[in-house]
């Protein structure tokens, strides 16, 4: 494939992204109004996929290190994008701890730095209970206790993610 064959490609996907999701989401409010309206992100993400929206792709020209939010809002309606870490660490700033205990705080910041290295699909599952650096701060249940239960820790969880996705 020659350059001017790659990039009709990236154009091309560039294109199809922003025509797709504008058919979808009339604005950026509509967009924003669906992302912090929906408990789990990976449901928009995988209807994202699904509609044909090239993430992998979009990761690959605009950045690895931004969240599906920040490569949508970015190419389809021109903000500027925030990276995963800047995004756990205008969390941090904001105190959002403070009113948990020093084993949730531990819990909660060891989520930010899997959030801010891989992901919000990665903290959605209890299954990142099971999976280090946070599996090294107890079991699943013994984590889940730190919160006063399941419906704590989800709540907590919850907290987070709307933290993670406000506006500053």
């Amino acid at each position: 494939m020659n350059f001017y064959h790659v990039k009709r490609h990236r154009v091309n996907s560039l294109d199809y992204t922003r025509k797709t999701v504008s058919k979808e989401y009339a604005s950026l409010d509509a967009f924003l109004h669906k992302w912090h309206s929906s408990e789990q992100k990976q449901a928009i993400i995988q209807e994202l996929q699904e509609l044909g929206v090239p993430l992998e792709g979009l990761e690959k020209e605009v950045g690895k290190d931004f969240d599906p939010l920040d490569l949508i809002c970015h190419v389809v309606f021109d903000q500027p994008p925030l990276t995963r870490q800047e995004r756990a660490n205008n969390v941090r700033k904001r105190d959002y701890f403070s009113k948990y205990g020093e084993p949730a705080r531990t819990v909660l910041n060891a989520l930010l730095d899997k959030y801010a290295d891989e992901g919000i699909e990665d903290i959605e599952s209890l299954d990142v209970l099971k999976v280090k650096p946070i599996s090294d701060l107890g079991t699943p249940l013994e984590i889940i206790k730190i919160f006063g239960g399941k419906q704590g820790y989800l709540q907590a969880l919850s907290v987070l993610k709307e933290e993670l996705y406000r506006v500053s």
